[in-house]
């Protein structure tokens, strides 16, 4: 049963909230005074807070950060009157989940509470899986800065609670692997092989033998048999990536061994059964295959289960900053040298450029910059110089309007550190303005106040 806090000056409300709580199955402990209420989320762990903002001589905004101070994870609703709405706005930039105003529906109450636990819980489960794919695979910053990736794990996290298999599209350097492995992570499956091949790096003619095995004699030059792919991954997780790339000669065998969980090693006349979890992985459009006749219908629906899309680069560029920070720190390390940061305008160059190769080629460009830095600063002449920067071809105005709008913000925002005030001086333009801007574009100023980390797709 979750337990909720409940911090209102008046003692009427308090005393209905605490029974419309606990008559939904939630454990409730109420409070009046700001001090009393910081105490007890000291002493007991809580699920979710509601707080008022106004507390008579005290300020609901300041309870809640001395509340995130004991229990950063602690989601926090906040209470306020029609007259302090852009107050409550406030504290939501500053780490409230939402806000309701007062009179409020009840039923709206226990339905935000609904969805803010929900959303806690996956954002745990989240935490977690993270930890262990750090674990795992030595991946130290798989965090996310987008929404699309907040998506795409959540899609991770739910996959791994099933045992179905995964479908994941992405273009080249978009980290369809590591997906992969964190799924693997995240099932029931986590403790058993890990397996992965690529299929458009293995010849034809050798391709059956690597994934089924082969019995002695076989062929010419096999002295001994060898266990195929499919049975070192037994119990586990095989990936199989740019799928499409697969001959269709090989896609019939591939469906057939799925179909009956068994399959006959090259020149072997008994059956191995297998049981793994399939996980597949192309940097083209399957549907689009199918219909052109070059992937097999049967297998497509084999293996399209649970799809997944990862975003390119592009479609995700607040995430760019921190991924360059990310790259510049770990490359600077690697190769002893003592630089910083990037430019203003270097930023601006990673901004703009369309990024066809994606998180791979970011991390290049990144590492060939610091190989060739004298200075404690990349500048924007150390990047890019041999590749063009922008996309391939001309957006329409408004698409290109609101690019340019996009990427001058996130480029503001990460100038000031996250100072909305100082970050509206510098664009000329009111602070509420901004906001109105940056909530648009979905960019959250708080994420810029410190380096939480980068999303290491």
């Amino acid at each position: 049963m979750e337990k909720i806090l409940v911090v209102d000056d008046d003692q009427s409300v308090l005393k209905v909230i605490k029974m419309r709580l606990e008559a939904g199955d939630y454990k409730a402990e109420a409070s009046t005074d700001s001090k009393k209420a910081i105490e007890m989320a000291r002493h007991e762990i809580f699920d979710l807070a509601l707080v008022d903002l106004r507390l008579g001589s005290h300020n609901g905004i300041e309870l809640m950060e001395e509340l995130h101070q004991t229990n950063p994870e602690m989601p926090i609703i906040i209470f306020t009157a029609y007259g302090t709405i852009e107050n409550a706005v406030e504290a939501m930039r500053r780490g409230a989940y939402s806000y309701l105003t007062k009179p409020f529906d009840y039923n709206d109450l226990l339905t935000e509470i609904k969805d803010c636990l929900g959303k806690s819980k996956l954002s745990k489960e989240i935490k977690s899986l993270r930890d262990q794919v750090k674990q795992r695979y030595g991946f130290e910053h798989i965090v996310y800065k987008s929404e699309k990736m907040q998506k795409v794990l959540e899609q991770v996290t739910h996959a791994g609670a099933v045992d179905s298999n995964v479908y994941i599209e992405g273009e080249s350097g978009t980290g369809k692997e590591l997906i992969a492995k964190t799924l693997h992570v995240a099932s029931a499956r986590k403790d058993h092989p890990f397996v992965a091949i690529n299929c458009a790096a293995i010849p034809e003619t050798l391709l059956e033998g690597e994934l089924f095995g082969y019995e002695r004699g076989a062929f010419t030059g096999a002295a001994r048999g060898r266990k195929g792919l499919f049975a070192l991954a037994h119990t586990g997780t095989f990936f199989l990536d740019e799928i499409s790339e697969m001959p269709l000669s090989m896609q019939v065998k591939l469906l057939r061994a799925l179909e009956e969980k068994e399959f006959y090693p090259l020149g072997g006349d008994r059956p191995v059964k297998v049981d793994v979890r399939i996980i597949a992985a192309t940097n083209k459009n399957l549907e689009e295959e199918t219909r052109k006749g070059t992937f097999r219908k049967d297998l497509y629906y084999r293996i399209h289960v649970i799809p997944i899309r990862l975003p390119p680069l592009r479609e995700r560029k607040e995430e760019i900053p921190y991924l360059a920070r990310f790259f510049l720190e770990k490359n600077a390390k690697k190769m002893n040298k003592q630089i910083k940061e990037f430019s203003a305008a270097a930023l601006q160059k990673l901004l703009l450029h369309s990024w066809p190769g994606n998180v791979r080629e970011l991390e290049n460009t990144v590492e060939c910059a610091v190989a060739l830095a004298t200075q404690d600063t990349i500048t924007d002449d150390l990047l890019l110089n041999f590749r063009q920067a922008g996309p391939a071809g001309p957006n329409s105005f408004k698409s290109a309007k609101e690019n340019f709008e996009r990427d001058y913000l996130i480029q503001l925002i990460e100038l000031t550190r996250g100072n909305v005030s100082q970050a509206a001086k510098l664009a000329g333009k009111y602070r509420a303005d901004l906001y109105e801007l940056l909530k648009k574009y979905e960019i959250n100023p708080s994420d810029f106040r410190e380096s939480r980390g980068v999303t290491n797709f």
